[in-house]
């Protein structure tokens, strides 16, 4: 485990937590061999670690170990296929991991030195384009020590660098299914975590069995789990109430909230779970766009966009405004675009495109996702094409495409202005600053910020105390509002809806909001 200053640290940057719950958990082996099926909006967009900075590690947290992880509950990372991890320096630049004895992926294969440097070595030698590379910034080489030792030396001080290694990207894979200079192409996973791919078919279902040979911190609570993929919210929705599903995580509408904890007719015999959430939803502005690349522009829908009206009209009541891209809840949060343009107001934001000869309405279209948030987003966006349209200076074009192909076009830059979701890696205001600058980022639209990247950023993570950085992230913070080329929209709940046998839904959310399945089981009785 990390030493003391470590998890004085972490517990410094803790955001979240989990609601206590009251779920009765069954000892009764029959009861915890019946399969769990789950249903999602959220389809993983490939099943190789090394391509993923996005929901697919819903999938990679349960099939796939990490060295270090965040078991329920906890805010900062444990052991998983280490048995001890920590900075072996004051400087914060040399980490040593220790793995556990006797590990194995599925098809046999060791889980040793060797293969842990191989998974590290491949992310960063495939560089996929907004892929997990990028979280790897601060990594110089990977060395290993006999078969159990991995040392991780690193360019520059980096405290974050336990918590990077805790997200699934971090995933570890066996060297002979995972090349080292290309993606798995057969469709196939080879893991060692706590469950095993048996079949998976895209668009509709992934089949996971309790993985016999696991060792690590996850309890399986459940036997087996499939995953149900929807393709939007009503038909997920649907399937929990006629039970052919038991239980739905990412894609509840807001109106689908408000039933669950109204209880009514058709909702009274589910139930529903909120955690407190990170997660984010933002606009990006391309700038190599004619229009969205104009500083004016982008001021002027800064000064347009009412956040409140959004929340009320669309999310009712499971979302908030938000006014920073480091989320309430996560230390040095800001209210800088508040603070900046204050209420919406359309005779400033006219004011602001004549100041820069711009005149008569400005075309600018805004994409985004159909299939990746829940049925929600098309409100959102058109209520945001209502709004600026209503005052007379912008006029909105909106296009859609599910996720992939969404995905596909904003790597290539064929977006003027798109839509956006952020899912925390770690609860530190670095995972909501550092993923969007630089050339290789998380939005493949490249963001050159040098105070940022050279400055803001290093200083910070020389810091293990992370609550004795907040200058640094606040400045960073006005940096983003100067430029608005991310502009923040709200900030939402996570919920878990099921029917009434299911338990543990309180406990199934690790501190990056990822699903952890095995948490998930029937209950004995009530």
């Amino acid at each position: 485990m990390f030493d003391r200053t470590i998890r004085r640290a972490a517990a410094a940057v803790a955001a979240m937590s989990l609601l206590a719950g009251c779920g009765l958990f069954s000892d009764d082996d029959a009861e915890a061999e019946q399969r769990i099926t789950v249903g999602t909006t959220s389809e993983p967009s490939t099943l190789d670690p090394a391509a993923s900075w996005d929901n697919s590690w819903e999938m990679f947290r349960n099939v796939f170990q990490t060295l270090v992880s965040f078991p329920t509950g906890s805010s900062y990372p444990q052991p998983d296929a280490a048995r001890k991890c920590q900075f072996t320096d004051a400087a914060n630049q040399v980490f040593r991991c220790v793995l556990r004895d006797g590990l194995t992926f599925s098809d046999g294969d060791p889980l040793d030195a060797a293969a842990v440097k191989h998974s590290f070595d491949r992310i960063r030698k495939i560089n996929v384009p907004g892929g997990p590379a990028g979280l790897l910034e601060s990594l110089r080489t990977v060395e290993t020590s006999g078969d159990d030792t991995v040392v991780f030396r690193l360019r520059k001080p980096d405290a974050t660098f336990p918590f990077i290694l805790a997200t699934p990207a971090m995933s570890l894979v066996p060297p002979a299914s995972y090349p080292r200079d290309r993606l798995r192409q057969d469709g196939g996973i080879t893991g060692s975590g706590p469950y095993v791919l048996d079949s998976y078919t895209s668009g509709d279902r992934a089949e996971l069995t309790r993985n016999k040979d696991y060792r690590g911190f996850a309890e399986h609570r459940n036997d087996a789990v499939t995953i149900q993929y929807f393709k939007n919210s009503d038909t997920v929705f649907r399937a929990l109430r006629k039970k052919k599903i038991d239980a739905i995580y990412r894609g509840l509408t807001s109106e689908q909230v408000v039933a669950l904890e109204h209880k009514g007719p058709e909702t009274k015999d589910l139930q529903l779970v909120e955690t407190v959430g990170a997660d984010i939803r933002y606009l990006v502005f391309n700038p190599a766009d004619p229009a969205a690349g104009k500083l004016a522009v982008r001021q002027a829908v800064a000064q347009i966009v009412d956040r409140d009206a959004l929340v009320a009209k669309v999310y009712r009541g499971t979302a908030e405004p938000l006014y920073s891209m480091v989320p309430k809840g996560i230390f040095a949060h800001t209210t800088g675009f508040f603070d900046r343009y204050g209420e919406p107001d359309v005779n400033e934001a006219r004011a602001i495109l004549n100041g820069a000869g711009i005149t008569g309405p400005v075309p600018l279209t805004f994409w985004y996702t159909t299939d990746r948030y829940g049925s929600g987003t098309a409100a959102e966006f058109t209520e945001l094409k209502r709004q600026l349209e209503a005052s007379g200076l912008f006029r909105i074009t909106l296009r859609s495409k599910p996720w992939k192909q969404f995905q596909a076009g904003y790597q290539k830059g064929e977006y003027p202005v798109f839509g956006r979701g952020w899912f925390p890696d770690f609860p530190d205001p670095d995972n909501f600053i550092a993923p969007f600058v630089g050339t290789n980022n998380a939005l493949s639209t490249p963001y050159e910020s040098p105070e940022i990247t050279q400055k803001l950023l290093p200083r910070s993570r020389r810091v293990s105390d992370r609550a004795a950085v907040n200058a640094e992230f606040e400045r960073a913070q006005e940096i983003f509002v100067d430029d608005v080329r991310l502009l923040p929209l709200w900030q939402g709940r996570l919920y878990v809806a099921s029917t009434e046998d299911i338990g543990g839904g309180e406990r199934a959310l690790d501190p990056q909001t990822v699903m952890q399945m095995w948490e998930l089981n029937r209950k004995a009785s009530w």
